[in-house]
């Protein structure tokens, strides 16, 4: 199979009236061969893309479940170059594209132009990097035009205005807006705030947005897409889990 761009994959589901669901796992939990398998089971369900995270040992922005699921991941000896292994397999069975979620460390240790040549031969379209504050993308972003990778930034509740749209226009993809402070993980219910960080983004871009740290049932869904829906922006949101 071949899949679209993150891009082209938001433009189609525009197109038809529909919002985008991102599932998020983490690579090696609880082996990769189990991964490997849900991959597959969330392409075939109806995933539009795959947030894949690679394990690390200090993962800052993520709350309990996935810190958990990053070290039970670890233990097992689960490191880069085997999910790298593992994508090389999965990747051709797939129709949705894969954004990697990693930290920055396990990039400067591999260089990044490196990283991204690597992580774009196994058919990598997205890359999600929590730890790198707007100021110091400029080799990322270089980087991973350079290679055919879109590079998702980060806009918080606590992001100033200029700096948010300083932050959207370097995105590419889509911009993923933190729908809340502190640590991804559930939560009983969306941010209020959400609503108007919504309409904060899409004063400044026309760019897909999407929802992620916390939304984790179908209300939460439901929620976000009426919040956007109510614009009548038609933005796209996705599901962090």
């Amino acid at each position: 199979m071949t899949s679209l761009s993150i891009s082209r994959t938001f433009s189609r589901l525009r197109e038809k009236g529909k919002v985008a669901l991102i599932p998020f796992i983490t690579a090696g939990d609880p082996d990769l061969s189990t991964t490997s398998r849900a991959l597959k089971v969330l392409d075939s369900c109806g995933s539009d893309i795959i947030e894949l995270g690679i394990p690390y040992s200090d993962p800052l922005a993520d709350g309990p479940v996935i810190q958990a699921a990053a070290t039970r991941a670890l233990s097992k000896g689960t490191n880069f170059d085997a999910v790298i292994s593992m994508l090389e397999e999965v990747v051709p069975q797939l129709s949705c594209p894969i954004a990697l979620f990693t930290y920055y460390n396990p990039i400067l240790k591999r260089g990044v132009e490196k990283f991204m040549s690597v992580i774009r031969n196994v058919g990598i379209h997205g890359l999600v990097v929590p730890d790198v504050p707007l100021e110091e993308t400029e080799l990322l972003r270089n980087e991973a035009v350079k290679h055919g990778i879109e590079l998702v930034l980060l806009t918080t509740p606590t992001t100033p205005m200029e700096r948010m749209k300083a932050i959207v226009e370097a995105s590419e993809g889509f911009v993923y807006l933190v729908s809340s402070v502190g640590v991804t993980g559930a939560r009983e219910s969306v941010s209020s705030r959400v609503q108007s960080l919504l309409q904060e983004v899409k004063k400044a871009t026309s760019k897909p947005v999407a929802v992620g740290f916390g939304i984790s049932n179908p209300e939460h869904v439901k929620q976000v897409d009426s919040s956007g829906r109510g614009s009548g922006m038609g933005s796209r949101w996705c599901d962090r889990w």
